[in-house]
Order: C-alpha cells, then sequence, then structure tokens
C-alpha cells in the first residue's frame, strides 16, 4: 500500500450536506472512508467492465423447481461452466420455488456470459448477477 496523501475537495454546501448524511447513514466514521469506498467502487466498475479482467460475483436464481425440465436444464448450463463456478447454494423458498446462488470466480465476459445465460433460461422467474473484484488490483 501506497503512502497516504492528503487533498482538499470543494464542493456545494447542498451536495456536501447530502454526502454527510450518506456517510451517517452508512455508518462511515469519516468522509475519507466514505470517499475511499466510492474510488474503490469505481475502479472495480472499470475492472469487470473490462472483458478481460478477472472478476468475482454472485449469481442469484429464483425459479420454480416444477418448471418442466428446468432443473435439470440448469444443472446442465452449469456443468458446461464448472471451471468458473467455485460454489452453489441451494434453498427451498416453499413447496414450488427455489432460490440459487452461485459464486463465481473467471473472466468477465465469461461470467457475464454464464450469468445471462442461465438469467434467460425458460422457466427463471428472477435472476441478478452481482459482479466484483478479486481484489487483486485494489490496495
Amino acid at each position: 500500500m501506497g503512502e497516504t496523501i492528503r487533498f482538499g475537495v470543494s464542493l456545494d454546501s447542498d451536495l456536501l450536506d447530502k454526502f454527510d448524511d450518506l456517510c451517517k447513514e452508512k455508518s462511515y466514521q469519516t468522509r475519507s472512508e466514505a470517499i475511499r469506498d466510492l474510488i474503490r467502487s469505481m475502479l472495480v466498475q472499470r475492472q469487470w467492465e473490462d472483458s478481460d479482467g478477472e472478476v468475482a460475483g454472485t449469481l442469484t436464481l429464483v425459479y420454480d423447481h416444477h418448471a418442466s425440465g428446468l432443473a435439470q436444464k440448469l444443472t446442465e448450463l452449469q456443468h458446461d461452466s464448472h471451471e468458473v463456478i467455485l460454489s452453489t447454494m441451494h434453498v427451498h423458498l416453499d413447496h414450488h420455488n427455489c432460490l440459487e446462488v452461485l459464486v463465481l470466480k473467471g473472466s468477465a465476459e465469461t461470467i457475464k456470459h454464464l450469468g445471462q445465460k442461465l438469467i434467460s433460461t425458460k422457466g427463471v422467474k428472477h435472476g441478478h448477477l452481482v459482479l466484483t473484484t478479486t481484489g487483486q488490483e485494489i490496495d
């Protein structure tokens, strides 16, 4: 980690008030902590937008396991991409609905493609892919 540098930021007072309210709501002890998180967040987003970069993420799916052949189709798609799936968790929400969470790591392009393929599978009620960094590029 590099040396700590202090710098000034000029803001409109109304914007600063809103930022301070957000910092308080999110339990930041200082503005500096919040600004560091904002910068890291932008760097992470830039990293996963770069299709060559390695990312980690989670894919959450909700589906009706009674839908004809759906569970088998989802399993087959996952087996086809086993090299980027680190772990899965399957939860029975009720008699019909299941929640599946996949933990993923690999190239951004591969992860996004797999996420879209699983989310768009007929019978999936809802899906959401959240990408983050592997942490190697950010201090």
